[in-house]
């Protein structure tokens, strides 16, 4: 299948419906740039344009590494993001959405990317002791500066997203066009009923993380934890996903993929992607068979007699 591109809401911009993230993988996981460059080519090669990253991603080497990688790459034929929110630095300053923290973290990134510009800059978390008028006009200046051309939340509550839209049009700035929250097969409810309905309403998109539930999703946990594997270095995340109801899940799973010729990735990143209100789903990869397998999701409608399997598997009460 070819890969398909999507608008972010009703804005001009469109982005692979299959993206790469750095998150947990280039700087972290990975450190040899000649292994990521090998992964970011595969997925450039496969219609990729919209890679995901963020300041905190290893203090900064997600943004570095990932940036050597692409620098092969017309800049145009990119869309690049990063994030600012967490702490750089033990400084009272170096965190949040100050307009301080935001003026000073674009241009860290900005030089860390190797790049003049950001297609997107999202606000990584809500920042409750800022003022929603301060983060709205320091994100629109950046735009009026060239600096970075959208700006969008990062698991945000829904009343504070609405917020920011009605902030910004009140004032005359640029208001958030995306959204990045946590969706799954795994982790669906927050996003379709809380977080959905407000983008939709503003006519916003949504890029959305994990969704193979931190690789729950692929069946590499059917049989435990292996070795080397990120169950193995982030405990937290096995202690969230890996139950032994979600593992039932995960298995029933698998004759629904096998019936459709695809894999339990493809399967779950399609199934994320049914949403229409979906944009992109970002994935991370440390192995190059990871990013292939993932891009063969690209294109895939699952069928509605398919859709109806999935929900009797994730929602067997009902």
């Amino acid at each position: 299948m070819a890969m398909r591109y999507r608008k972010l809401g009703k804005w001009g911009i469109k982005v692979s419906e299959i993206s790469l993230g750095a998150w947990t993988t280039y700087g972290d996981a990975v450190k040899d740039l000649k292994s990521i460059k090998q992964i970011v080519k595969l997925a450039y090669d496969g219609g990729v344009n919209f890679f995901d990253n963020a300041d905190a991603y290893a203090k900064g080497q997600g943004e570095e590494m990932m940036s050597k990688a692409l620098a092969d790459f017309p800049r145009h034929t990119l869309v690049l993001s990063t994030k600012l929110f967490w702490p750089m630095s033990d400084d009272v300053n170096d965190r949040g959405l100050s307009r301080k923290h935001i003026h000073e973290s674009i241009h860290r990134s900005l030089r860390r990317m190797g790049t003049d510009y950001v297609d997107l800059y999202f606000c990584h978390r809500y920042d409750p002791e800022t003022p929603m008028e301060e983060i709205v006009s320091s994100m629109s200046n950046l735009i009026d500066r060239g600096l970075i051309l959208y700006w969008g939340t990062s698991e945000w509550p829904a009343a504070r997203i609405v917020e920011a839209v009605q902030v910004a049009r009140a004032g005359g700035w640029h208001p958030p066009i995306v959204e990045q929250p946590q969706y799954s097969m795994l982790a669906h409810d927050r996003f379709e009923k809380e977080i959905l309905p407000e983008l939709e309403r503003y006519d916003m998109g949504a890029v959305v993380w994990s969704p193979l539930a931190q690789g729950m999703l692929t069946g590499r946990y059917d049989k435990g934890i292996p070795k080397g594997s990120r169950f193995e270095r982030y405990p937290q995340f096995a202690n969230r996903f890996l139950t032994e109801e979600n593992r039932k899940k995960v298995k029933a799973l698998k004759k629904v993929a096998d019936s459709l010729g695809l894999s339990r990735t493809q399967l779950a990143l399609a199934w994320v992607l049914r949403h229409k209100g979906v944009s992109s789903a970002i994935t991370g990869a440390t192995k190059p068979e990871q990013i292939q397998e993932s891009l063969g999701a690209a294109g895939v409608d699952l069928p509605p007699e398919a859709l109806e399997q999935i929900e009797s598997i994730l929602n067997p009460a009902k």
